[in-house]
């Protein structure tokens, strides 16, 4: 019987039947048996027609301490089902991926940590090795505090948590310091429930900042600020503490949801501020040590942990408007007076100037009122002149002080910064640190005389000299009082309108005139001739009879001129 040769869609359908049965195809892992190790190599079989060979460095540990036999039953990543030699591209290495992969994948979405090693530096952090899986862990993410050197960690397995993964991009983000402040959390939690305010416990200083140091009670931190070092004033930390140093100090408050805890020194130690008011009580002249200076004043230690303040306005009687450093500095050695104590408010309110005599007292004892005093003219102000005295003070001289006929802001034009004048002390207010002096009150002052004596009463009939004349009227003085001056108007100058003409009168003439008017407050004089010759017509003919009885006042005024000739 002929045997029919087969043709070649024969020897394809032989093919594909021998396949059949057979689900493995390329991307996945299969499970197969070494059947032989040659050098650095694995063959492994996987149930396809061809074997093929995975290096044996794949095989990790197994392959380094010879664990690894033929027979042994591993699993393989099938890339590609022949190659062009005509054998299985297998590898272990996708293997263990694919499979760390599903047991990450499974810990990420339940919130499991995971255990790696970290053996490699990159870009912006490092990579972990998950079983197979490379991640990336960003340097952020390595310590819950910035670490410079990083060794100690490389190679050794720890745990991390996964914070993102993308399988299509093969990319997975892990944090360690997040499992580090998990741990911290609890055992801070743990500590923090073992603690009492008040409890005086043991630390270690950890760190020092300007504001203060955080101690270190065993695993949790807490803060000692530099206010509750000590009693006394501390500027920095490090006056008195060092880092690694062991300290005695008390919980004052603890915070259960912050975990934050504060202590303190000082509140080991007697407080100075118990009966303070007996101890210094006001008025009382001390010692002390300048330990700070401020644009406000200067703080001044008593005692160890007693501070008062001296305020820039109680350091000096005559330096007003200087800064305190220009007084005082830094560890002098001074004495004060205590001005107030509040006990409460932990404040004492200490007087520099308090020490020295005040230079308003002395100057008010020794230069009483009507005291000639010279100085020099410190100041020129709107208001009136400062002049410098003896004592280091300053009095002032007012504008109205300055000349009695003249206008204070004429008058002191006259005088410039730097000149030494002479002045009258009018008046010294101790209380109000002020001196009023005067310089017309060096001379006589003759309006004021004249007022004094009577000779410029409303009425009155002074005796002037012109010493001017023009359109309006007559300039004159008085010839008792030359100081005196006044200006008589040309309506003033004569009864008669004729005579009302100020040509009529000469320089140097003599004249009556009747005062009209005088303002004390103004020191200005009115006078009129005209107000002269109306009140003596009136007192003629009140005197010889009314005008009425036919004769004329010229025979009446002749009648009176007679008279007084013969008297």
């Amino acid at each position: 019987m002929a045997v029919e040769t087969p043709t070649r869609e024969d020897f394809e359908a032989l093919l594909q039947e021998s396949f059949k049965g057979n689900d493995l195809a390329e991307g996945y892992v299969a499970k197969g048996t070494v059947t032989a190790i040659e050098k650095d190599m694995a063959i492994v079989d996987v149930g396809l027609k061809v074997e093929g060979r995975v290096p044996l460095k794949e095989f990790g540990a197994k392959a380094k301490d010879g664990t690894l036999n033929v027979g042994d039953e591993v699993e393989v990543y099938v890339e590609r089902v022949e190659n062009a030699l005509g054998e299985a591209v297998l590898s272990r290495d996708k293997a263990r991926r694919e499979e760390s992969w599903v047991r990450l994948e499974e810990k990420f979405n339940n919130s499991e940590r995971v255990e790696g090693q970290i053996f490699n530096q990159v870009k912006g952090g490092f990579t972990v090795d998950l079983d197979g899986a490379v991640a990336f862990l960003p340097r952020s993410q390595v310590d819950i505090r910035p670490i410079r050197d990083v060794t100690p960690l490389m190679h050794n397995p720890q745990p991390f948590e996964i914070l993102k993964m993308d399988k299509r991009r093969g990319n997975i983000v892990v944090s360690r310091r997040t499992v580090l402040e998990e741990s911290r959390a609890e055992q801070r939690s743990e500590i923090v429930q073992n603690l009492e305010e008040g409890q005086v416990v043991e630390g270690v200083v950890k760190n020092i900042t300007d504001y203060g140091a955080f101690v270190d009670l065993g695993g949790i931190d807490g803060l000692l600020h530099v206010t509750d070092m000590a009693w006394r004033r501390v500027n920095h930390p490090t006056e008195i503490l060092s880092i690694g140093q062991t300290v005695k100090v008390q919980i004052i408050r603890i915070n259960q949801e912050s975990h934050r805890i504060s202590l303190g020194m000082k509140q080991l130690e007697a407080d100075p501020w118990e009966g303070i008011g007996a101890k210094y009580p006001v008025g009382k002249k001390i010692p002390g040590r300048v330990t700070n200076i401020t644009d406000y004043g200067a703080f001044v230690e008593l005692e160890p942990g007693i501070e008062g303040l001296i305020h820039v306005s109680e350091m000096s009687w005559t330096k007003k408007n200087v800064h305190p450093g220009k007084i005082l500095s830094t560890s002098q050695e001074v004495e004060v007076v205590i001005l107030e104590v509040d006990p409460v408010k932990r404040r004492i309110s200490l007087g520099l100037k308090q020490t020295l005599e005040n230079p308003w007292e002395v100057f008010s004892q020794t230069h009483p009122s009507g005291t000639e005093v010279e100085g020099e003219v410190k100041n020129k102000t709107e208001f009136g002149l400062f002049i410098g005295l003896d004592g280091d003070v300053d009095g002032m001289v007012h504008l109205s002080d300055l000349d009695w006929n003249r206008p204070g802001e004429q008058v002191i034009e006259e005088f410039n910064k730097g000149d030494v004048v002479r002045a009258v002390v009018l008046d010294t207010d101790v209380d109000k640190e002020r001196i009023s002096l005067g310089i017309k009150q060096l001379g006589a002052d003759a309006v004021g005389d004249a007022a004094t004596s009577g000779e410029l009463r409303k009425n009155a009939i002074v005796s002037v000299e012109v010493t001017g004349v023009t359109d309006g009227g007559l300039e004159v003085k008085l010839v008792d009082h030359p100081e005196v001056t006044s200006f008589i108007r040309r309506s003033d100058l004569s009864r008669d309108r004729d005579e009302q003409r100020p040509e009529r009168f000469s320089v140097g003439q003599t004249l009556d005139a009747r005062v009209t008017n005088f303002s004390k407050r103004d020191r200005r004089v009115t006078l009129s001739i005209r107000a002269l010759q109306i009140a003596e017509e009136k007192e003629a003919v009140a005197q010889y009879g009314s005008s009425d009885s036919g004769a004329s006042l010229g025979d009446i005024l002749g009648a009176a001129l007679k008279k007084q000739e013969e008297e």
